[in-house]
């Protein structure tokens, strides 16, 4: 069939990786210099209607719609009024990612666990809550800030400062929730509404420094699978995702897409830390290069409601994902740097979130740069792999973490030189 994919950064480069592997014609607009060696890249408006007119123009038999913020716009809503299957939600279900204060009403309406929060449209109010917290507490922009809206503060001068920087935008809102402590894992459901098929369990690694230390970012590694118990997944199964779809349906707007479920395993059981509407990034680079079945194909079906659960099947084995970014990155990442690349070994991958073609040469052009994954019967393995290839890469002053995987006591690099 003929697939048109919407966004141009690594977790695009994988879809459009595992829509090619199926023998698909894949389209993608912006694109990247990656994807372009592997699908057509259409340049063109990127707001709601342009893209649902180019998937008309181009003929495409599926949508697939990448970053949040095009879920937001309501790319999924111009398709369908144009009678194009989109993968993805529409832009008010999308609001599971958007609103984090809605989407923390939707939970306790419907008995989804989480952490304990209030919700603030005025600074003056946030800034008052704080005065009977403990700390850590843990304020969000309840806004899409590219997984980086998030400050976990350790003292009421942190929470203070993360507060005033929210309100420094026009209609802001802010939640305060308890922390959380436990290991952070992530489960992608694959929903049509109704039915849904949960991908292999993943960790990503947020902050910029080992250790989990520095400021949020994106995300800096995965590893894929996270080892949890069959009653964690029973929990997660059926008070997490089965709720939150039964809750999306009762609420007038049936959840079709990626449900990505961000959650905390508490001593009380696993917990959403936040709900995404879409494939992570970098978790898409470590779930898909796993995926046997045909994502494509899932895609449709979901689009239409009519998802298989059974027919989504992964392989056996474990998958790493090191992500390299930007000298300067997070607060002000570099641009312009040259790239050197060389041809992965089968089984891995390198998949670029960052980059751009300057007079032929590959060079930076963002904050995340490259999300190097490899695949292997064993997470060490995969991990030895990834971090082997890393080092092969010419990107001077790049940044990655040497730790991924260490919750788990996973080792990282023994060679800690830079790319």
């Amino acid at each position: 069939m003929r697939v048109l994919v919407i966004g141009g950064g690594g977790r695009e480069h994988a879809i459009v990786d595992a829509c090619v592997r199926h023998g698909h014609e894949v389209l993608c607009t912006p694109g990247n210099p990656g994807i372009a060696r592997l699908a057509r890249i259409l340049s063109g408006p990127q707001d709601p209607a342009a893209l649902a007119d180019l998937a008309v123009r181009e003929a495409a038999d599926v949508v697939v719609v990448g970053p949040e913020a095009y879920l937001a716009a309501g790319v999924v809503d111009a398709c369908a009024a144009r009678g194009v299957p989109a993968f993805g939600p529409t832009q008010a279900a999308s609001r599971l990612e958007g609103d984090k204060a809605w989407s923390k009403a939707f939970m306790v309406r419907h008995g989804v666990p989480t952490a304990a929060h209030h919700s603030f449209a005025a600074l003056e109010a946030a800034l008052a809550h704080l005065n009977g917290l403990s700390f850590p507490t843990v304020v969000k922009d309840a806004g899409l800030r590219a997984g980086k809206g998030v400050t976990i503060a350790h003292t009421r001068a942190e929470a203070e400062a993360a507060l005033r920087d929210i309100f420094t935008q026009p209609q802001a809102q802010a939640v305060v929730e308890d922390f959380m402590t436990g290991q952070e894992v992530s489960v992608l459901a694959l929903c049509d509404g109704e039915r849904y098929a949960l991908t292999p369990p993943s960790q990503d690694h947020k902050t910029i420094f080992e250790g989990d230390t520095g400021p949020m970012t994106g995300g800096m590694g995965v590893i894929c699978p996270f080892p949890l118990s069959a009653g964690q997944l029973d929990v997660i199964r059926r008070e997490i995702v089965e709720r939150t779809l039964a809750g999306m349906r009762a609420d007038g707007e049936p959840f079709r897409g990626v449900l990505y479920a961000g959650l905390m395993l508490t001593p009380a059981g696993p917990k959403v830390v936040e709900f995404n509407a879409r494939f992570g990034d970098p978790e898409a680079e470590a779930v898909l290069p796993l995926l046997e079945s045909d994502l494509a194909q899932h895609a449709l079906d979901a689009a239409r409601g009519q998802l298989d659960p059974a027919s989504v099947r992964f392989r056996g084995g474990a998958s790493a994902v090191v992500v390299l970014a930007a000298p300067g990155y997070p607060a002000e990442p570099r641009k312009g740097i040259p790239l050197e690349l060389p041809e992965p070994d089968q089984g891995d991958l390198i998949y670029h979130a960052g980059t751009a073609e300057q007079d032929g040469q590959l060079v930076s052009s963002g904050g995340r740069v490259l999300a190097v994954t490899a695949t292997a019967p064993t997470l060490p393995e995969a991990l030895a792999r990834s971090y082997a290839l890393v080092r092969r890469i010419g990107f001077p002053e790049a940044q990655y973490r040497r730790d991924i995987g260490f919750r788990l006591g996973l080792e990282g690099p023994e060679d800690p030189a830079q790319p």
